[in-house]
């Protein structure tokens, strides 16, 4: 193998994520700046031209900051500096953004529920089901929700039948770290949780129905408008 091959294959690369990347460059302006505690960055729109980045993965390293308590996000106010980072600070390693979790799942969940609209038991298919009746009673509590959540993706992993599959929706689900829940919560509104219900059910009524193009098309409909709101200014 070559040595360019087994860096494809080196998982333990050093090279920093994209947002971390991002996020070095706006603690950089707020130094360059000298913008104080309390001042105000540009808009996102600004800060995305003025970098050259794409919105999702500047709105990853603004979360990134806003958790490690360098910035606050005001909704409808601005971003506004919170403390100035010192010149050698940069963020740790807080594992995969959560636009490349949602990237990831956008390839793997489809296939998924193709598989499990193919090949589910019936009781599978009554789990399901109770997940996601689960989730619909407990939408107005949010960790009950989260779980729900969860259980009702799981359960669909579960009923391909393939560990594996199960294995790699463990992995994803447990990348949801705490960028993932403060970007959510930027987000989060009755609307959005009565949308991700109404997805959640074309999605077990194609399982249902033994459909597996209608059982792909309704996840990858769901996890793409999941990836619009997040990603929307």
């Amino acid at each position: 193998m070559t040595t360019k091959h087994t860096a494809l294959l080196d998982t333990t690369s050093n090279e920093p994520r994209l947002y971390r990347v991002v996020a070095d460059r706006i603690q950089q302006i707020i130094r360059d700046e000298r913008i104080h505690p309390g001042g105000r960055l540009p808009s996102e729109r600004d800060l995305a031209t003025r970098l050259d980045v794409s919105r999702a993965s500047l709105r990853e390293a603004l979360i990134a900051l806003e958790v490690s308590g360098t910035i606050e996000v005001r909704g409808g106010s601005g971003i506004y500096v919170s403390s100035v980072p010192e010149p050698d600070e940069a963020l740790s390693e807080a594992g995969p953004g959560p636009f490349e979790v949602l990237s990831a799942r956008r390839l793997i969940e489809p296939e998924i529920a193709a598989i499990a609209a193919r090949v589910a038991t019936d009781s599978a298919i009554d789990a399901i089901f109770q997940a996601a009746q689960d989730m619909e009673l407990r939408h107005a509590d949010k960790s009950s929700n989260e779980q729900a959540d969860r259980a009702f993706h799981s359960a669909i992993a579960r009923a391909t039948g393939n560990s594996a599959l199960v294995g790699v929706m463990d992995y994803l689900w447990d990348q949801r770290g705490r960028l993932w829940h403060r970007l959510k919560e930027h987000f989060q509104t009755e609307e959005l949780r009565q949308e991700t219900l109404a997805d959640h059910r074309r999605v077990v009524q194609a399982i249902a129905e033994r459909d597996p193009a209608a059982a792909r098309k309704a996840m990858r409909a769901h996890l793409e408008r999941v990836t619009r709101t997040f990603s929307r200014g």
